[in-house]
């Protein structure tokens, strides 16, 4: 029990670290998509920008960049654990050295066929000026995946140390680097500004400050290739199913900018600001919990201690289902928040209703993406990536047709609900086969909590839109002053609502999730 609850306790601190780091992160990348909409608003040169990501997430896919930290992690931390820190190098520096000389090799090939390739992936990109600029940047961003690979490689030594503070640093760095690109580059160059911006942020905060990081940890790095190392090819195993199957998060970006090519000039660049929008969520109640809970479920994965990871794995998870009523409560604000976030310089009232209107559709998902980082997890954490990896890419192949019709019958709107309608699809089935096969049998009470949760939730959002509409006579949401009094209106009473459903309904979660901000407040 001591050692559960020093488990306990060294996940909180580390979530903390880390939520803090994802919360900083995701503000950070709100002024950045507010830099990006100031100069280009929802515009073809936004949609370029965005089209020019594609190529570079597909390499950074290809070598799972994305995934180091759960799979080389479980590699290194069994050398750690045997007191072998010079295997643990070795293993590093060959995984480091041949994957990284495939980057390299495969990034020349993108470059020198990138208007192929940019074609291919967004055919509906037809005006002979946008698509040249979607080239050129797409060019300008590649070599950052070589910063991103080898950073995450520097990151999961840090992570297997336990040592979070360095890699917390990574994405607001990263995001600095976009915003003083713009800024500096920006009235000279347009959106490219961004396009340089994304590479110094990528090498400062990605490669630069994880080297010294990972350095510290007593890093040391050889030249060595081996494709006949154990380990190497175990990693390699563990990575392949991540290289071929079509994860949530890499399948939403490419999905989003394909379709998207295909509607009115401007609709990337709305289905980007919402996406964003929700990310924040996702960032904070998600992303930040599977980072720094993973490695203490790879340890009771080793120790074959089933019960307890599903026991952790079951507690996380209805922590996340607590996003739903926030989820909620952008709805209602939709047009507020993309009013007050975004509508300056170029991005204007037409820019305004086209994001508020895809943004509802897109918050209905924040639960299936916020949880899908965690379910997944799981899978990993018992060295299991080919199974994930093939019902997800099962799972976004059916949806395709969805995202076909969905598009044709309610253009933006409909491809955020395909979105939100494949990720929910996904993150349930993936948790219910996780169920099957490791007997989890407090699995349902999940389900239960999420149903509870659902239904409360469609209670506080009828009271809160009834709210809103006289909100709207008193207040002028068309101003910056009227469109935030709604907000801190709408908001108090939200938590006044959501507070009062925990004690109400006994709801131990909500208690606790309240507990333990008030007590960060207090501190």
């Amino acid at each position: 029990m001591t050692s559960r609850k020093g488990t306990l306790k060294k996940i909180g601190v580390a979530s903390f670290i880390m939520m803090a780091s994802v919360f900083a992160s995701r503000i950070i990348g709100l002024f950045r998509e507010m830099t990006i909409a100031y100069a280009g608003g929802a515009g073809g040169g936004v949609d370029a920008y965005q089209v020019a990501f594609i190529i570079p997430e597909i390499l950074n896919h290809i070598v799972a960049s994305g995934f180091l930290s759960v799979t080389f992690i479980p590699l290194f931390s069994a050398y750690l654990t045997r007191k072998d820190e010079k295997g643990g190098w070795k293993i590093l520096s060959i995984v480091l050295n041949t994957f990284g000389a495939l980057l390299f090799f495969f990034l020349l090939m993108a470059f020198c066929f990138a208007p192929q390739l940019v074609s291919m992936l967004a055919p509906g990109l037809t005006d002979p000026a946008l698509f040249a600029k979607a080239v050129r940047m797409t060019r300008i961003i590649m070599p950052a995946q070589l910063c991103f690979f080898s950073g995450g490689l520097f990151m999961a030594v840090q992570f297997a140390r336990e040592k979070f503070m360095i890699p917390a640093l990574a994405p607001l760095v990263y995001n600095l680097g976009i915003i003083l690109g713009g800024l500096l580059l920006g009235p000279r160059l347009g959106m490219e500004g961004f396009a340089w911006g994304v590479l110094l942020g990528a090498f400062v905060g990605n490669f630069l400050l994880q080297y010294i990081g990972a350095k510290k940890c007593g890093m040391q790095l050889s030249a060595l290739i081996s494709f006949t190392h154990p380990d190497f090819i175990k990693y390699v195993l563990l990575t392949l199913p991540l290289m071929v199957g079509l994860t949530m998060t890499f399948s939403t970006e490419i999905l989003l900018k394909y379709f998207g090519s295909f509607l009115e000039e401007g609709s990337i660049a709305a289905l980007n600001y919402a996406l964003r929008v929700m990310f924040i969520l996702v960032g904070l109640f998600g992303q930040a919990v599977g980072v720094a809970s993973y490695p203490f479920m790879a340890k009771l994965a080793a120790k074959g201690n089933m019960d307890e990871l599903n026991r952790l794995l079951n507690a996380t998870l209805k922590f996340l289902i607590l996003v739903i009523p926030v989820s909620v409560l952008f709805m209602v604000l939709g047009r507020e928040i993309v009013f007050l976030l975004f509508q300056r310089g170029q991005f204007d009232a037409t820019a305004t209703q086209l994001t508020s209107q895809v943004l509802p559709f897109l918050m209905a998902g924040t639960v299936a993406f916020a949880a899908q980082t965690v379910v997944v997890r799981g899978y990993y954490a018992v060295q299991n990536t080919w199974f994930p990896a093939l019902v997800g890419s099962a799972a976004v192949v059916i949806s395709l047709p969805v995202f076909y019709g969905l598009m044709h019958v309610m253009g933006a709107r409909g491809i955020a609900l395909a979105l939100t309608l494949g990720a929910t699809f996904q993150t349930g089935l993936l948790f219910a086969l996780w169920n099957r096969k490791s007997h989890n049998h407090e699995g349902h009470t999940v389900y239960l909590f999420f149903i509870k949760i659902a239904l409360l939730s469609m209670g506080i959002g009828w009271l809160l839109f009834n709210l809103s509409r006289p909100l709207g006579h008193i207040f002028n949401g068309s101003t910056i002053p009227g469109a935030l009094a709604m907000c801190i209106v709408t908001t108090t009473v939200f938590i006044g609502l959501f507070v009062s459903t925990g004690v109400l309904f006994k709801i131990e979660e909500i208690q606790l999730f309240t507990k333990k901000i008030m007590a960060r407040l207090k501190s």
